[in-house]
């Protein structure tokens, strides 16, 4: 059986915290009389699934069925959200939650370039995200593998919980960490931070062996089948019980990073739920990423991108 083949019979689950990114591009006209800052003339407006809407977006682009856990708020910034998953045939499960407001990152593009960026969000109810721990339940049992992307938003308060549900039912458990108490994310199977994320949790390194040292270290201390470190230009290293194994930048041009580590997870995700070996799967998300981060902002990588025929 084809790769791609393998790929679409794979079943992922995402939960996180979602986002939506919107953009406003235009074209810078002069300065402000009212203030030394630019005035952009909006010519064109984009609306983009972030968060863990991202992370499910690129498991979907890559052909794997792909079901979305989250919460969002009673409003048209959801209503957004809910319209482009379906638009990317992605499952979505969301519990709305009257007293959120969705998260929106707001991006102001002149001349291809970030002028600006406005984050709107408030905190899930307690009530909505025990609603979201018993559909967890539920679906667990119908996938393959779940990613977690965690954003630092509220939205995977009962993070350990969901890692102990995946445990029990032996269904792969990826994680997207965020903040400095990695401890929420013990027996996980696999986890993913970037380069400044690991720094925060286990301090500086000087050196290639002191920064494989602090790297086993953290993977013994939290029980977990695998850490990945995405390092930007100095590429990606795996630690397993079998070793150290590391994957130099594929990147031909860097445009943009954000969310290439959604990239990342979900490609890492969709590979193993076709039963590719840990190395293997690494070796296709950092091809994926070196492509994304040639796009501007959150973006997907496509099989015809990815893949040659096989």
């Amino acid at each position: 059986m084809s790769l791609a083949r393998h790929i679409a019979a794979a079943r992922i689950l995402v939960v996180g915290d979602v986002m939506l990114d919107r953009y406003w591009f235009g074209d810078v006209v002069r300065i402000s009389p009212e203030a030394p800052v630019p005035v952009v003339k909006v010519t064109r407006q984009e609306e983009r699934l972030g968060g863990a809407a991202n992370v499910a977006r690129n498991a979907a682009a890559l052909g794997a069925s792909t079901a979305l856990l989250s919460v969002i708020g009673d409003d048209e910034a959801g209503t957004a959200v809910t319209r482009l998953l379906g638009e990317d045939g992605i499952e979505a499960r969301l519990h709305r939650d009257a007293t959120l407001d969705t998260i929106i990152k707001l991006r102001v593009i002149g001349r291809q370039q970030q002028l600006l960026r406005i984050d709107f969000e408030t905190p899930p109810s307690h009530d909505v995200l025990a609603d979201k721990l018993d559909s967890f339940h539920a679906m667990l049992p119908n996938h393959d593998l779940v990613i977690l992307s965690d954003y630092g938003k509220g939205g995977l308060t009962h993070i350990k919980a969901m890692i102990a549900a995946a445990n029990a039912h032996n269904v792969p458990v990826l994680v997207d960490p965020k903040g400095d108490d990695y401890s929420l994310y013990q027996n996980a199977t696999l986890l993913t931070p970037n380069r400044s994320e690991f720094r925060e949790v286990a301090g500086s390194w000087k050196t290639e062996a002191e920064f494989r040292i602090k790297a086993e270290a953290l993977r013994n201390a939290l029980n977990l089948k695998g850490l990945l470190v995405t390092r930007s230009e100095e590429g990606m290293t795996l630690f397993t019980a079998d070793g150290v194994f590391h994957q130099a930048t594929v990147a031909r041009e860097v445009f943009d990073v954000s969310g290439a580590g959604d990239t990342v997870i979900a490609t890492l995700g969709v590979m193993l739920a076709t039963g590719m070996a840990l190395d293997e799967a690494v070796g296709w998300a950092n091809q994926a990423a070196g492509i994304v981060v040639g796009k501007l902002g959150t973006a997907v990588v496509h099989p015809e991108e990815l893949f040659t025929k096989d």
